[in-house]
């Protein structure tokens, strides 16, 4: 009898046990922080490295200093390429030299003369030959150097005119084309430049330096990486089976074991399945094998009470 009496006890405190032990089960997660990599587009050395790991940078604060020697030749080549295309432009749209100018009225004046001597002579001819005192052979002949005269005087003042307005409009335009190519390869070589100032996108925590002052960073290659300051997220894993105590949009109060279990109001924000066993993340996983698990991402409502949390530390998801 007292065997009896003693194995239903025994029976009794590990039913009770178990049954504890189911009680004391807890959903747990890990603090997540949205990652940043900053990258170069443009290969050079680094110069200088301005910020260390660990530390806080905002927006604009300038992380590393890179070395373009390429760059500043291109520059000076670029300059020189725009000075030159300015000149031609230049001389399009102005057209004829002072020199030139003083040469080509010069040439009408004297022109001008002959033509106006051409005349005079034609007149007297013409009025000698009415009185049939000129054969006119004669007459043919001073009428001829009146012609040629007249036509020199006319041809003098277009090319006169046409200096005065300058070139062609057809040259003036391509010397203008000319002019705004090497003002985009001034402006290329200067956006160029600027890009050896490594600045930091977002406000964001530095975790890693990939890289030391000497060595080269190539495009494309991550110089810094870190974590978004607003990036804070809380993620924790569940099966199938309690999915329907994790709603989009519901709150959930999330404790913090290693601040002295502080409490954080959270909401949920994105519920996604996963495929693999590996991505839970509770220590203590409590669900069937053909159960699916889900990934849950809650946001603090208050971001203030995240922002010196420790990424990768566990929370708990209070029970309600």
């Amino acid at each position: 009898m007292k065997k009896l009496i003693y194995s239903l006890s025994a029976y009794l405190l590990l039913q009770s046990c178990q049954t504890e032990a189911k009680k004391q089960i807890k959903i747990e997660g890990k603090i997540e922080r949205d990652q940043i990599a900053v990258t170069t587009k443009i290969p050079g050395k680094i110069q200088r490295v301005l910020v260390e790991e660990g530390q806080f940078v905002q927006k604009g604060d300038t992380l590393l200093i890179l070395e373009f020697p390429e760059v500043d030749a291109k520059s000076i080549q670029a300059q020189g390429a725009l000075n030159a295309a300015q000149a031609q432009y230049e001389m399009a749209v102005k057209g004829a030299t002072d020199g030139q100018m003083k040469q080509l009225n010069a040439k009408v004046s004297g022109l001008k003369e002959q033509y106006d001597f051409a005349q005079k002579s034609l007149n007297r001819m013409n009025n000698l030959l009415k009185d049939s005192l000129v054969a006119q052979q004669k007459y043919d002949e001073v009428y001829a150097k009146y012609q040629g005269a007249k036509n020199q005087y006319l041809a003098a003042q277009a090319e006169l005119a046409d200096v005065q307005h300058g070139a062609r409009i057809e040259q003036q335009r391509m010397a203008l084309g000319q002019k705004e190519r090497a003002l985009g390869a001034v402006s290329e070589v200067t956006v160029a430049a600027k890009e050896r100032y490594i600045l930091a996108p977002q406000d964001m925590s530095i975790e890693n330096i990939n890289l030391k002052t000497g060595e080269l960073a190539l495009a494309g290659y991550s110089l810094v990486s870190g974590y978004i300051q607003d990036g804070t997220y809380f993620r924790v894993t569940v099966p199938e089976g309690k999915i329907k105590d994790f709603q989009k949009g519901s709150q959930k109060t999330l404790v913090i074991p290693y601040m002295n279990n502080k409490e954080i109001q959270a909401r949920i924000e994105t519920v996604k399945p996963l495929t693999a066993y590996a991505n839970i993340s509770t220590a203590y996983p409590d669900f069937e094998e053909q159960q699916s698990m889900f990934e849950i991402r809650l946001k603090a409502i208050d971001p203030k009470q995240v922002q010196d949390l420790l990424t990768k530390a566990t929370f708990i998801i209070k029970e309600d």
